[in-house]
């Protein structure tokens, strides 16, 4: 006789399960976008060390869960727990860093100007990542064309609507994109924040209901045992 609900104990090995896929998709996707880290880490996006942290972490914890329902030891079932415990607190205190530094970045988008966008410029890693930008979202500039200084790059030119004269003592295209790039930019970084945090707020929920699962699995592992260590001691009394 399993000490466990069958329901509850199959839905908690299901919801293990499927995190672990999660937390193994998770992985795969730290291994792709490590590609792009530099370029990311140029824009003003956050590394990727605490996304594998967190990708290992989710896949660890879910065999964890399905090691515990399976053995239905208080022990385990306790320390998924705290584990659970932790991570809820984990994820609301990446959740709220997240939106505190998304809200950073996009107050230094909007005061931005030429004389702070100039130090990225001259940055190699940024000037690649943002000469390609340019190219693919048709838009010269952090704040304007005279970010660039005196030397506009051919990734400002502009062949279609939407141009204007470059600069003027500026060398390069003699039309450039009128737009900036600076709400492009930010709107770029702003889709990886609202993931970022849709997915650790997401997960603090996640915690949650594993939470309040693995209490429930251990009240009635402990009630089992209670109830079979009564009735030992019962059929021990009887024999005398």
């Amino acid at each position: 006789m399993t000490k466990i609900n069958g329901c509850l104990k199959c839905l908690f090995i299901f919801f293990n399960i499927l995190f672990g896929i999660i937390g193994a998709l998770l992985i795969l996707a730290a291994v792709k976008a490590s590609v792009y880290s530099v370029q990311l880490s140029a824009a003003g996006s956050p590394g990727l060390g605490w996304y594998w942290v967190f990708a290992i972490g989710v896949l660890l914890i879910s065999c964890l869960g399905v090691f515990a329902a399976c053995s239905e030891k208080q022990l385990v079932l306790k320390v998924f727990a705290g584990f659970m415990v932790a991570g809820l607190l984990i994820m609301l205190i990446f959740g709220i860093i997240v939106a505190a530094y998304r809200n950073n970045i996009k107050s230094a988008f909007d005061s931005a100007s030429s004389e702070l966008a100039g130090p990225y410029l001259k940055d190699e890693g940024f000037r690649q990542f943002f000469n390609d930008f340019q190219k693919s979202f048709e838009c010269c500039g952090v704040v304007s064309a005279k970010d660039w200084g005196t030397e506009i790059p051919t990734s400002c030119e502009c062949q279609n609507t939407g141009c204007t004269a470059k600069p003027q003592d500026a060398t390069g295209p003699s039309r450039i994109y009128k737009q900036s790039c600076s709400g492009l930019l930010f709107a770029v970084l702003d889709i990886f924040f609202k993931i970022s945090m849709g997915v650790f707020f997401g997960f603090a929920v996640t915690a949650l209901l594993g939470l309040l699962m693995s209490v429930l699995m251990i009240y009635q592992v402990r009630r089992h045992d209670s109830t079979a260590g009564g009735q030992a001691i019962a059929m021990k009394g009887s024999g005398y």
